[in-house]
This record gives structure tokens, sequence and C-alpha cells, in this order.
């Protein structure tokens, strides 16, 4: 008997003729999120991937293929001979701790290798059975049970687990499949949950943060990248733009009229997170608006703010509120650094009474007075990159 890793996959199977490519990319993403921490054998069939490596690596293997796209559940198996009474005996001893901690059981089996001489309805009268007699405290129930015995015969091998022990994938589709976009990233809750929402489909996200020191502190830094690194986790790297945003900032305080401020600042970001989306190939923006959340997340501040950008702006948290946000954040691990009390550049300036109605004419004459082009210049000019792995 020799456990190894079961993961099942969905979408993929959709791609019709292009099935093949997204399936390489799901093995390749695999194999380099646990190329540092065990040596593992893989590949494909049938829906599933299979993956063997040493027995106390399993555990982390699985940990970092449960953050990995494209996969829906993930499960330790016990595989075995295609023979009947070795399938028996594997159940019997694999799920031992499983069935004697149980009161109620059942077996389901999937046969797909249709040479082999038993029909999945006599594999699981044949096991279940069997797991009756070996087990006599415990009864067969196919309504409410306990411990579902999985029993798949494959073309190469049997396979045995308890369907109970399944963990959740993070579904989506592999990252590499759908181009790239670039993530405007602040340290707060909303925008590595939309960072995360995207990368599901198959987006490689850049990121860009804009950091106002002195106002900003170094600490508020540090937070935007262990967000980075967090999301990471699910994406493998991400390329980390700091834009530095002080004088943007005080060139809008010190000109432009204080409920226009955040607007004006908004849209700012958003010509110069498109000119380093343009320059490394991004086809898109991302950011984690929520329609009505704030002054400047009401419809009419979003046409202000994403009308002096020509590329899609994607805002997968637009019909989401601050709740359903928060348990996302719990879930993929960055809530708690999201809260962390270090300010970022849009909590400071922040007018008393924003604009929540605004008229776009109107913005575009308050913001003329600024030397726009020389302004996205220079803060493009002082821009550093960091290249930021998994924590």
């Amino acid at each position: 008997m020799k456990e190894i890793i079961l993961a099942k996959y969905g979408e993929i199977i959709l791609k019709g003729g292009n099935r093949p490519k997204f399936e390489n990319v799901l093995l390749n993403n695999i194999k380099n999120a646990v190329k540092n921490v065990a040596d593992i054998n893989i590949r494909i069939a049938q829906a599933t991937v299979y993956v063997e490596t040493e027995p106390d690596k399993i555990d982390v293997v699985i940990e970092r293929m449960a953050k990995i796209f494209g996969i829906v559940s993930i499960t330790r198996a016990a595989e075995c001979e295609k023979d009947i009474e070795v399938i028996k005996n594997t159940a019997v001893e694999y799920l031992k701790d499983d069935l004697t901690a149980s009161k109620r059981f059942k077996v389901e089996a999937k046969r797909s290798d249709k040479a082999f001489p038993f029909s999945s309805p006599e594999i699981c009268m044949e096991v279940g059975g069997f797991l009756d007699d070996e087990y006599p405290e415990i009864i067969v129930d196919v309504h409410n049970p306990d411990v579902t015995v999985k029993v798949e015969v494959r073309d190469f091998a049997a396979y045995v687990y308890c369907a109970e022990n399944k963990i959740a994938g993070q579904g989506g589709m592999p990252i590499g499949t759908g181009s790239k976009a670039t993530l405007l990233l602040s340290g707060g809750i909303d925008s590595p949950v939309a960072g995360h929402m995207i990368s599901k489909r198959g987006v490689t996200i850049d990121a860009v943060n804009f950091f106002s020191f002195p106002y900003t502190s170094e600490r508020a830094k540090e937070k935007v990248i262990e967000l980075a690194s967090i999301l990471a986790q699910y994406t493998s790297k991400i390329n980390l733009y700091i834009v530095p945003f002080t004088e943007i900032q005080l060139q809008i305080r010190d000109n432009c009229p204080e409920e226009n401020m955040t607007l004006i600042m908004r849209r700012f970001m958003m010509r110069i997170a498109e000119r380093i989306a343009r320059k490394n190939k991004s086809l898109a923006l991302v950011t984690g608006e929520s329609a009505g959340q704030v002054a400047s997340q009401t419809l009419a501040a979003l046409d202000v703010t994403n009308s002096v950008v020509d590329m899609p702006i994607l805002q997968p948290l637009i019909g989401m509120d601050k709740l359903e946000i928060m348990d996302r954040a719990r879930a993929i691990g960055t809530f708690e650094t999201s809260i962390l009390p270090y300010e970022d550049c849009c909590t400071v300036f922040t007018p008393k009474h924003p604009t929540t109605n605004p008229k776009r004419a109107n913005i575009e004459r308050t913001e003329s007075v600024l030397n726009i082009e020389d302004l996205v210049e220079s803060a493009l000019a002082g821009t550093e990159m960091i290249e930021v792995y998994p924590n």
C-alpha cells in the first residue's frame, strides 16, 4: 500500500481541445509551489492530478496545493493493486482510524477501468460487506454516514480514501492562463481580496502601491509588502511597484478644493498605474472598490476616477458589502495584516466633506491648475520595483 495525493480540478475539463495546455500550466504551478519543500512525482489522468512524495512531506505538499488556483479538492489516498481482495484489505487497514471513530458508514465506488471484473455497485457491496464484518460495532447507513469510503478503480491502479477527509481547493483557473493585470494594492482590507479574486481566474498580477513618506511610515510600506507576500502564496510571485506619491498629494492639497482632493488623487493613481501596466504588458487594472462603500466609490465618483485611463478596469468587489469582503480577507489570510494600524496614502490629507456626486467636467477643470504630466513622470521616475515571493 502506498499513500498518494489526489487532486481534482473543475473548469479545465470544459476547455475542449485546449485542455492539455491548461493541464500543463496546472502541473507546472504545482511543481513550482512545492519545489523548495519536497520532491514529487506528478501526473494527470482522467481529470485528476496524482502526486507522490515522501510520507513525511505529504502534509506540506497538500498545504501548498490547497492554495493553487485550478484545484477543486485534495485528498490523501491509498494506492493499491486492482484486485478486489487487495482493495478490501487496503480499506480495512488504511481507513482504520476513520472507521473505528464512527458509527455509520457507506461505500461509493467509481470504475473507470471497464475491464475490471466488478461493476461499481458490486465493488460497493464487496467492500461494504467486508468492512461490515471487520467492524461489527458500526453499521451501514447510505443516507447519513459518518464515513464515506471511496473506491476508485482507474486504468493503472485502485485508490481508497475517506471522502470526509477531502480538503477544498481554491477552484478557478490556473495562474498563467488568463493574461496579466495590475492591481492597485493599498494597505487596506479590500484590494488584497480583489487581487485574489482576479488571480482565481488564472490572471497573473503585478501590484502598484502609492507611498507618501514621511506622512506614511516605513511600517506602512512593510505592511503592503507583507500583503503582497500573502497573495504570492496563491500566485507564486508578485512584482510590486512602490510609487512615491507625496509631492502629488501636496500639490493637490495646496492647489485644489478640499472636497475634490480624494478624487483628483485617485485619478493620478489610475494614470500612473496605467503607465506601469502598459510598460509591463498588463491588459487591465484591478481595484478594490465596492459601490457606495465610501464617498469616492459612488457611481458618479467611479465615473470620474476611471475616465482618465484607456484600459479595462476590473472591480471584482463592486457588488459586495464590507462584511462579505472581510470574510474573504480572513479566508485568504490577509485580514490580520490589513487591519494593522499603519496608515496608507489614502488615509492622509482626507477631506472632511468629500463630494459624493462629482461632475467629470468640474473635476477636470479643478485639476487643470496642476502640471499633471510632470507630476506623473516624476512619480514614475522614482518608482521602486520589488519582487515579492510567498512568505
